[in-house]
This record gives structure tokens, sequence and C-alpha cells, in this order.
């Protein structure tokens, strides 16, 4: 067989046959099963007649429900090789090319936003969640010799007594074990932020309260230099910290080092209040004034006349 004979073969059984005579002139047949499918009154007019394959036929009708816009009835109808009658196939509502669809469905761990949730809210996290890794989970074991040990002696010799109080471990057993360092160090939670959870939250909380943001371009200094920053702990400590301004943008907010706004401690110097002035009428102090005697002692009227 020639390659020229196998592509010719090909495209003669990838083509779609045209629609067979009899189950393209089955419109009455298709109309009633699209009628008694739905409500009535919602069939409307026959658009559209598709050939499926050999003696397979699917009618279009349009759809005049009002909830569904652009929808389509289709159906299918066949018939047997040989055969002179046409049969019901299968029924359905489609959506046409301009037809009014549902989005699609996303899961709800993706459709989640920050502040979505609300009072009595859960919002479980998956075990292999990339935010998260393991932290300390193992039990504390102490070697057989140790300290830890002598004041749980007695317990081990009455087994079946019911305790009611449980010696108090000693200083050394409160503040050198390993469990009390890894609950300082706060290692003690099933699950700690791994190193893409910290990043994660830290370019959330530049992007809100960075350097690039407008309040910080405009701000006369940034926060590594205020005094209501208050600075975290850990690796973030170098970066982040906490505004305790009530008056700012981001009180209580994370805020970078680079943040900054008009409220810094040291933006402005406020001035002092200018002294108050003397007062115009003083009542405590006697005023002089000249009487007409010294007056004219000095040249009266008299002599200014004659002058």
């Amino acid at each position: 067989m020639s390659a020229a004979t196998t592509r010719g073969r090909t495209a003669r059984t990838a083509r779609t046959p045209a629609p067979d005579r009899l189950c393209a002139e089955a419109v009455d047949l298709a109309r009633a099963a699209a009628e008694e499918a739905a409500a009535p009154g919602v069939v409307g007019e026959h658009v559209a007649v598709v050939s499926e394959g050999d003696r397979v036929v699917t009618h279009y009708f349009e759809c005049k429900d009002p909830g569904y816009r652009g929808w389509r009835w289709a159906v299918t109808v066949a018939r047997a090789s040989r055969a002179k009658n046409v049969t019901l196939d299968e029924t359905v509502l489609l959506p046409g090319s301009d037809a009014l669809l549902a989005p699609e469905w996303v899961p709800w761990s993706e459709r989640l936003r920050p502040g979505d949730m609300g009072p009595g809210d859960l919002l479980p996290t998956e075990a292999d969640d990339l935010r998260l890794e393991p932290g300390y989970t193992g039990a504390e074991e102490p070697p057989p010799n140790a300290p830890a040990t002598d004041g749980l002696a007695d317990l081990v010799d009455v087994e079946d007594a019911e305790l009611t109080t449980r010696p108090e471990p000693s200083a050394a057993t409160a503040r050198g074990s390993i469990a009390a360092v890894a609950q300082e160090l706060g290692m003690r939670r099933a699950r700690v932020l791994s190193r893409y959870g910290l990043h994660s939250a830290a370019d959330r909380w530049e992007e809100e309260f960075g350097p690039k943001t407008p309040m910080a371009q405009a701000a006369p200094a940034s926060c590594v230099s205020c005094a209501f920053l208050v600075p975290l702990t850990g690796s973030l400590r170098q970066a982040f910290g906490v505004c305790a301004n009530e008056f700012g943008p981001a009180d209580g907010h994370v805020v970078s080092l680079s943040y900054g706004c008009g409220g810094h401690s040291e933006a402005a110097v406020m001035p002092k209040p200018p002294a108050a002035a003397a007062h115009a009428l003083d009542t405590v102090r006697v005023d002089e004034y000249p009487l007409h005697g010294e007056a004219s002692a000095s040249g009266g009227p008299e002599d200014q006349d004659h002058a």
C-alpha cells in the first residue's frame, strides 16, 4: 500500500459524513422529544442540524428559558443500517457560543482570601503544606542515671497506687532538660514555619508595608530609627517589626524596617509655646501725673501767650 493511498484513506475516515436524509428530515420527532424533556413553551425554533456519524444526526432548537440565555436543546436521532425508521438517541440542553455559563469551579483552598475567616470558622492545613515543617515532637527520655529520674524512683514500686500528687521537678530538670530548652526556643509545636513560609510572609508584609509604598516614599525617615517600632524575635528581627503608633497607618501591623510614615517619632520637634506678653494695663503700679503747680512753675499758659 503506497503512502498516497494511506493518506487518502485517513482523510476519508476523518471527514464527517454528510447528514443522513431520513435523520435530517426527522425534525418533528426531535422537537417532540425536546418538548417532552423541557417545560412547556421553552423549545424555540429549529436552528441547526449536525451530522455526528453514519446515520446519526443532532437537531438543535432554540431555548427560550430566561435562565438559560444562549443555550440550545440538542436532540440526537439515529437510523439503523437499511432501516427506514428513525429512532431517538439522546436529548440534552447544551450551551451555545454566547451562552451564559457559571465560572469555572475552583477548590476552596484556592478561593480563600485574607479576611474571609470569621468567628468559629476552622481552616485546616494540609499535611504536606509547603509553609510548614515538622517541629520538635520527640518525647524526652533522660538517661537512667540522670538526676531527672531520682524523683520518680518511688513511683516505679507502687504501680497500682492511685497518685494524687506528682513530685515537683527539680530546678535542673525544669531549666536544663531538652524539652525545656525546646519549649523556650518555640520548638515544642508539632509544626513550625518553613523557609518557604517565612519568605511568603515576608513578601506579603513588605508589599503592604514596605519601602515601595507611597506612604514610605513620602516619609521623612524609615521605621528602623522610629521609637514606635517594636522589633520581632528570630530571623525576622533583621527586617521587620510591629508599629505601636496609634496615630500611624500601620498601628498593630508588621512593617518593614524600610517602611516609614509621617508619624515617625523624630519627624519634627514640636515648637515651644511663646511667652505671654505683658499686660497693657497695670492695676498694681501707681502712675504719677503732674499737678497744676508743677505745670505753672515750668511755664504756665500766660507765659506761653506773651511768648
